[in-house]
């Protein structure tokens, strides 16, 4: 591998460790439907203000989503729309694991 190839696997990489939380993955779900304040953001998810923040700014050093200032609200919003088809390619995976597991299941008993 190259260094141009590593690097954009290394980026590649970041991206995905910025995602690599559930909290994180939820927030990127709710994003997806909308804008939202951290203040909703923190209801949604159900945990304290500062812990949401820091998930906030995790995905926004990422580049996954970005933050405008509205008088003292901080409202986020996605980058970027493929994050839908990314998700349905998780739950794509998800689906079939499943399905072998109960293929494997059906002998067992």
């Amino acid at each position: 591998m190259d260094k141009k190839l590593k690097a954009r696997f290394e980026a590649r990489a970041r991206i995905l460790k910025a995602m690599s939380h559930a909290t994180r993955l939820f927030i990127l779900s709710e994003l997806e439907k909308g804008n939202r304040c951290v203040q909703e953001l923190t209801e949604l998810v159900g945990a304290d203000m500062s812990t949401v923040s820091k998930h906030l700014s995790q995905l926004r050093n990422a580049g996954l989503v970005r933050s405008e200032k509205s008088g003292t609200t901080v409202y986020y919003e996605l980058r970027c729309t493929c994050l839908g088809s990314f998700f349905e390619c998780i739950e794509s995976v998800l689906a079939k694991n499943l399905a072998d597991e109960r293929e494997a299941c059906e002998g067992c008993g």
